[in-house]
């Protein structure tokens, strides 16, 4: 008896021990995952080391970072000038300041304090709050707010374009300084959407946008993701009965599946982890994991019961799928920690929670799931022999030629194909409003709004001058700041850009009663510095040190394109503008020829994230495939020890990949950090069907005439699970295509198309590549021990 069936028979001999242990920590972890926490949050998704995100979060307590909610109200009157609308406005402010959360200092309104108008007068300059501290909500007092708000330069801005709505700008902080915890979105959307049903009437509405809104939409979608995991469990319930023909053996895979995914959350908690709305798909896939692996163990059951006693049939399905079982899941989990090495939070979580729910299925699956047999009546019927012939034959036939030639030029023709549309994926977003959403959503109606209302827009990129110290006062640096904001406003996506040096130039045109040819930069510091008297730092327009301008550039959109095309002609920009002279205000005094230092810094605001999150998932694309594929492979190797079987199992993986691509590319979905760990995981996944039929085929061909009769009878041993298992699955996730979350019925569309690809690949094209390699005398018939042919 050899080291493996001692430790099997020693496994089974105390597995009533062991099933006892194992239904505590059930218990337990079931107990556990009902903790499990909704995990969201802005810094998770940045890509931390990436220059862009050094110069968001170095500036984001002073400026502003992307972590913004908007609030408009609207109005159907002709315009927002009424005590009725205005009143609203300012109670929906002052609830904004008690949201959690909120950045007070930065919040801004008609009726916060730090948004003013400044006008000439015969005395000079005069300005104030636009809404003065004595209003009292009469027809003289409204009339002032109109006035001083024409006067304010926020028409556009605060004020919409046509004066029929208003903006409250906040930003959110990561950490509730309330509770000094980080700061539960959840609550934060909950709040906003309470302000909604609040203060909207059929004369006003509230249009709502900002990351925090968005991660409550996608949370009260995600509340659906549990009917549709209830549908794939009737639906793979349905299918397993139909081909085990067994209620017992259909409810012992349904549950250990379950209880895998449920030891999963609950080690989440244990170990400290929430669970992001990005990745509330991962559950299901590990339960995809668990039910493809458990249909094997069933399958080999079954089909040793025939002649065996429960217990033995049990062992023996442990034996015979250990190892390739066992390495199938080794390459899951490999696969999926490969994700490690993509620089952003979130996409780590998603490898980890990954990763820890294949460990979880190797224990329960493996380890568990065959203690559990061998209570088992025998309560079902076997034909395995007779059943389906002509089926088999049929599938089977790629397996020799000339079948296999056509099966080869027919997957070389897709794979060419792939490539070509694949080249037209876009790394990044391909839709205006937020793609995790559909167009139709609240959400993007409301984004939609306020984009064609407000001349900001919605989103922003900021670029950082950095500067010497009082750098605002030279007329050097001011007059490169000002070329610099002129060429950005005349770029193709850009709808407007606001910063220090367009102000001080329409103050110095009003010390020159608003003659135009006045509205220039002034060239001696002491009236550059009086265009500035007016101009405080809370405006988020310089800092305190006066060595930091930023430029907010409100673009049309984000979608990758914009995102690109602005980055790239930002950087030319910046190369003919920066100035690398003296840096600090000493050595610039002490060396008036010299220019002083001017260096523009890329990025801040919500598309200046996007850029360098694009810019980590573009640079992390391939070298992951070459990881997850590398891992894949040597695992495979492992278990199957021939480089040319290796290959025949990873290139139809490739394959899928490839078309994957350019479903993507054909229906207009994007990379991102959302659709990335797709790839890893879809390869993770098909693997286990390759691994299951290669190493029953090289149990079959040590004993059977041809490779043909050898791959027939694999297909009918091993194949068939394979093919419950893809069509089951496949079925689940189609299911998806209808949900109110974009990015899950994208994933839906995705995943339906990986599952049964990846049973295609495996069913089909593998056999035609074994041909292939026995013809030219790559792979052997391989000597197996006489105890392995009979299992």
């Amino acid at each position: 008896m050899s080291w493996t069936e001692k430790s099997i028979a020693a496994w089974f001999k105390s597995r009533f021990v062991i099933l006892s242990l194992a239904l505590l920590t059930t218990l337990f972890l079931g107990w556990q995952a009902t903790h499990l926490a909704v995990d969201a949050g802005l810094t998770k998704r940045l890509p931390t080391s990436h220059p862009y995100i050094k110069t968001f979060l170095k500036y984001q307590d002073e400026f502003g970072g992307a972590n913004r909610v908007l609030i408009v109200l609207s109005t159907t009157d002709k315009n927002i000038y009424s005590a009725k609308f205005l009143d609203s406005l300012q109670k929906v402010t002052q609830d904004v300041f008690y949201i959690p959360g909120i950045n007070r200092s930065q919040v801004q309104s008609l009726f916060t304090p730090n948004v003013r108008f400044i006008e000439v007068t015969e005395e000079g300059f005069a300005g104030g709050n636009v809404v003065p501290d004595n209003y009292d909500g009469s027809a003289a007092s409204v009339k002032i707010v109109q006035e001083q708000v024409g006067k304010s330069g926020i028409i556009g801005r605060l004020v919409a374009n046509n004066e029929t709505a208003a903006m409250i700008r906040a930003e959110l902080q990561e950490i509730n300084p309330a509770t000094g915890k980080a700061l539960d979105y959840q609550e934060v959307a909950q709040q906003l959407e309470s302000l909604r049903a609040k203060y909207e009437t059929k004369d006003i509405k509230v249009h709502i946008i900002g990351f925090a809104k968005v991660m409550g939409d996608i949370a009260d979608g995600a509340k659906l993701v549990g009917l549709y995991f209830i549908v794939a469990v009737i639906l793979i319930g349905l299918l397993l009965f139909w081909y085990s023909k067994s209620w017992t053996l259909t409810v012992i895979t349904l549950t250990t599946s379950l209880v895998a995914v449920l030891w999963q959350l609950g080690l989440l908690v244990v170990f400290g982890f929430g669970i992001d709305p990005m990745s509330i798909l991962v559950p299901f896939l590990v339960f995809a994991i668990a039910i493809s692996h458990g249909v094997q163990i069933i399958n080999a059951f079954k089909i040793s019961r025939v002649e065996k006693s429960s217990l033995d049939s049990a062992q023996l399905a442990l034996k015979s799928l250990l190892i390739p079982g066992g390495a199938a899941l080794l390459s899951d989990a490999v696969g999926f920690l490969t994700l490690l090495f993509i620089d952003i939070a979130m996409i780590r979580e998603i490898a980890i929670t990954a990763a820890l729910g294949v460990a979880v299925v190797i224990v329960v699956q493996l380890g568990l799931l065959p203690l559990i047999l061998p209570q088992v009546k025998r309560d079902f019927a076997i034909a395995y022999d007779a059943s389906g012939s002509r089926f088999w034959s049929i599938l089977s036939a790629p397996a020799a030629l000339p079948w296999a030639g056509r099966v080869v030029i027919i997957a070389v023709v897709l794979f060419a194909a792939g490539i070509w549309k694949g080249k037209d994926l876009t790394i990044g977003d391909q839709q205006a409003g937020v793609p995790e959403l559909r167009p139709e959503a609240r959400y993007n109606v409301d984004a939609n709004f306020i984009a064609n209302n407000f001349a900001v827009g919605v989103d922003v990129l900021v670029v950082i001058a950095e500067t010497i110290q009082d750098g605002c006062v030279d007329p050097r640096v001011m007059d490169r700041l000002d070329k610099f904001q002129w060429q950005l406003g005349n770029q193709v996506g850009v709808h407007s850009v606001m910063a220090l040096p367009g102000i001080s130039k329409q103050i110095y045109a009003g010390y020159n009663e608003g003659d135009l040819k006045w509205q220039v930069i002034p060239q001696d510091s002491a009236s550059l510095a009086q265009t500035l008297t007016y101009i405080d730092t809370n405006t988020g327009l310089l800092n305190r040190s006066c060595n930091a301008i930023p430029f907010y550039i409100f673009t049309t959109d984000h979608r990758a394109k914009t995102i690109n095309h602005l980055v790239e002609k930002i950087e030319n920009i910046s190369k003919t503008l920066e100035s690398k002279g003296c840096n600090s205000a000493e050595t610039c005094a002490a060396n008036p020829e010299q220019e002083p230092e001017v260096r523009f810094r890329l990025a801040s605001g919500n598309v200046g994230v996007m850029a360098a999150t694009n810019d980590s998932v573009e640079a992390a694309q391939w070298p992951m495939l070459i990881y997850v594929y590398l891992a894949v492979g040597i695992l495979c190797w492992i278990s199957v020890r021939s480089w040319a079987a290796t290959l025949c199992v990873i290139l139809p993986l490739a394959l899928v990949s490839v078309l994957a691509n350019a479903l993507m590319a054909l229906l207009e979905i994007g990379l991102t950090v959302v659709t990335l760990p797709v790839v890893a995981l879809g390869v993770g996944i098909g693997v286990d069907y390759g691994i299951y039929i290669l190493s029953r085929f090289q149990i079959e061909w040590a004993q059977r005439p041809s490779l043909v009769a050898a791959y027939k009878a694999s297909l009918k041993h091993t194949g068939a699970a394979v093919l419950l298992t893809g069509l089951a699955l496949t079925f689940a996730v189609s299911t998806w295509i209808v949900s109110p979350l974009k990015f899950q019925a994208d994933m839906g569309i995705l995943l339906t198309f990986m599952f049964f690809m990846n049973m295609l690949g495996a069913v089909v094209v593998l056999p035609a590549l074994l041909c292939f390699c026995e013809q030219w005398g790559w792979i052997k018939r391989p000597r197996i021990e006489s105890s392995a042919v009979a299992s």
